[in-house]
C-alpha cells in the first residue's frame, strides 16, 4: 500500500498556488489509488521547532541527554521512513525554501538514521524506492537564463534528499505569479503536469527499518556550529 507524506508550508492559507497544486496532485492521486494512506503536516499552520542547543546536543551520538525535542525528531524521521512520495508544497520566498521546511528538515537529516559517512563520503540511509514532488511557486522565472543563478530552493531540495539517499526527485514550477497573465499560464501548466504525475507514480517499496550494520555512523553535525 502506498504512503505519502504531504508537506504544506505556504503562509498564504487561502489562495496559495504552491498549495492548490498540492491539493490537486493529492485529490488525483488518491482517485487511482483509494487505499493510499496520506500523513498530511501543514508546517505554516503548525511550525516546528527551529533547532534548538538541546536538540542539537542530542543528535550528535554521545553528546547529549534525550530531549522531547529528539521524540518530536524521532516522530518526524518515522513518518519520512514510512513514506514512498513526499509531496511539498515549496513557495519560493527570498530566493529559497520556507524557513518552515528548513525546520522539517532539520530534524530529519540525521547522521547515522537518514545518512552516514563512509570511508570520508556521504551516504544516503533512508529506504530505496522514494520519490520526492516538491510543487515551487514563484513571482518570477528562475528555472533558467540568468536568474536561475538566484534559485537557491530547488538545488538545495535536490541535495539534501540526494544526500538522505533519494535521487527521484521531481521539481514542479509555477512561475510568474507575481504577472497576472504568464503567473495563470504557468499555474495551469503546473495542475496538468500534477494531475500526470498521479497518473504516472504509485509502487509501493516495502520499507525495511533494519539499520545497514555495515555502515559506520559518523557525526555530520559540527559541535561548534
Amino acid at each position: 500500500m502506498p504512503n505519502l507524506l504531504v508537506l504544506q508550508n505556504s503562509a498564504n492559507l487561502e489562495t496559495s498556488v504552491s498549495r492548490r497544486l498540492v491539493a490537486t496532485f493529492v485529490e488525483a492521486y488518491v482517485q487511482r489509488h483509494p487505499d493510499a494512506e496520506i500523513f498530511h503536516r501543514d508546517l505554516a499552520r503548525n511550525p516546528l521547532p527551529h533547532l534548538s542547543p538541546s536538540l542539537a546536543a542530542a543528535l550528535l551520538p554521545g553528546q547529549g541527554a534525550a530531549t522531547p525535542d529528539l521524540g518530536l525528531a524521532d516522530v518526524l524521521t518515522e513518518e519520512l521512513e514510512a513514506a514512498d512520495i513526499i509531496v511539498i508544497g515549496a513557495p519560493f520566498y527570498n530566493f529559497t525554501i520556507p524557513s518552515t521546511l528548513k525546520a522539517w528538515l532539520d530534524h530529519v537529516v540525521r547522521v547515522g538514521r537518514t545518512f552516514a559517512y563512509v570511508d570520508g563520503a556521504p551516504r544516503g540511509l533512508l529506504p530505496p524506492g522514494k520519490k520526492v514532488i516538491a510543487f515551487v511557486a514563484s513571482g518570477g522565472a528562475y528555472a533558467e537564463g540568468p536568474a536561475s543563478a538566484m534559485d537557491f530552493a530547488t538545488p538545495y531540495l535536490r541535495f539534501i534528499f540526494g544526500f538522505m539517499g533519494v535521487t527521484d526527485i521531481e521539481i514542479v514550477r509555477a512561475e510568474w505569479q507575481a504577472v497576472p497573465e504568464r503567473g495563470a499560464i504557468s499555474a495551469q501548466a503546473a495542475t496538468e503536469r500534477a494531475r500526470n504525475l498521479a497518473a504516472q507514480v504509485g509502487t509501493a517499496i516495502p520499507f525495511d527499518p533494519q539499520p545497514d550494520a555495515s555502515v559506520p555512523r559518523r557525526s555530520g553535525l559540527a559541535a561548534s556550529l
